[in-house]
């Protein structure tokens, strides 16, 4: 029985990516539905070639989650972008759907409400974000066996070992020029300023139970061991390869088998003779790159902290991709806002939702201003 796979993000760098591995893969997966926000060209190109049973492009929550919990699906892959995906990811899960998980905005904003969800409706929760599909086959095979330590691997982005001084200086391109991964402009961004290992980190304890003081940020540029899991006695476990973005996502949808994505698809197999300059790991630089200590304050604090967080972020990140702010403006401002804000706890889904758009508007009135 072929695998049907529901789509939200067809046309962003996961979806299209996911899209090459079932389409060298046609005999164990199908394609029921695909999304796009603004895309409709290419998404009518990829309806055309996988002829799905529904699709939308600009839908909003309610046409996301018609199409995340659609019965024809048995697995869906979330990559929407930022906090659209919290809603469809709900539903998809109370409709007994497997997730493939490449929204983390989702469990930063809404951790509790998702994995009590995954739990009563046991459902899987798979993970895309290459760290995380890592740190999630490092773990298989010892059910039971302690974590020491979770080792997040970060490239270092574009601004690896610079100044407070030079990310001052730094422009829009310089900061869209990751080294080693392709990309959306918004998680591109994101690596940039390390916002993006701030939320894997709270996403990261959210996925697999582990306090906040046992994940550390380990910065590799050469971003060939995606992560790592220590157990109590030592040995460290991890996961390497080229970087690839549809190996986790074909381990997503196979799991626990595993595609042959080296032949025709087209992945490079790691030659370990081509690392001429080795494989190096350094400390990550908080007080220049201040996100990564937002991220664990938001996330030790809890309640609505890390909607504020992430909500302003996402902000922040669209003002600076339209040339609005500086590079800089993003992390100063997050941390006057998370400086600023008065938290509430024990949030519904409503009430997550309510604080996401207050400090949208917020934040938007504030740089405007």
């Amino acid at each position: 029985m072929k695998k049907k796979i529901a789509i939200l993000g067809s046309t962003g760098s996961i979806g299209t990516q996911a899209l090459d591995v079932i389409r060298h893969n046609r005999d164990r997966f199908e394609v029921v539905a695909l999304s796009c926000g603004r895309n409709e060209k290419l998404l009518m190109e990829q309806v055309k070639e996988f002829k799905p049973q529904a699709f939308c492009v600009g839908g909003g929550a309610e046409e996301l989650k018609e199409l995340a919990a659609m019965p024809e699906a048995d697995i869906v892959l979330n990559s929407l972008m930022g906090m659209m995906g919290l809603e469809p990811t709900l539903a998809a899960i109370e409709a007994g759907k497997d997730i493939a998980f490449a929204n983390k905005e989702t469990l930063v904003v809404g951790g509790e409400l998702v994995m009590e969800a995954v739990k009563r409706k046991g459902v899987k929760l798979l993970p895309v974000d290459s760290e995380h599909s890592a740190i999630f086959q490092a773990l298989q095979g010892n059910p039971g066996n302690p974590v020491r330590r979770i080792v997040l691997t970060a490239s270092g982005g574009p601004f690896r070992g610079y100044s407070r001084k030079q990310l001052e200086q730094v422009t829009l391109q310089e900061a869209l020029d990751h080294p080693n991964w392709s990309m959306g402009n918004k998680i591109t961004i994101d690596s940039a300023t390390m916002m993006n290992k701030g939320l894997e980190i709270i996403e990261a304890k959210w996925l697999f139970d582990v306090p906040l003081d046992r994940i550390q940020v380990v910065v590799h540029p050469q971003s060939i061991l995606h992560s790592a899991v220590e157990y109590e006695d030592g040995s460290v476990m991890g996961q390497m390869g080229n970087p690839d973005m549809r190996v986790p996502i074909g381990y997503a949808f196979s799991y626990p088998e595993r595609l042959n994505l080296t032949g025709e698809a087209g992945v490079k197999s790691l030659n370990f003779f081509d690392l001429k300059g080795g494989m190096s790991f350094f400390p990550a630089d908080e007080e220049v790159f201040r996100t990564l200590a937002l991220a664990r304050r938001a996330s030790t604090l809890g309640g609505s902290y890390p909607v504020v967080l992430n909500g302003a972020n996402e902000v922040l990140v669209d003002m600076f991709l339209h040339e609005k702010i500086r590079f800089i403006d993003i992390q100063d401002t997050l941390e006057r806002i998370m400086n600023e804000h008065e938290p509430k706890y024990n949030l519904t889904l409503q009430e997550i939702l309510e604080e996401d758009r207050k400090i949208r508007d917020y934040v938007g009135n504030l740089m405007e201003g």
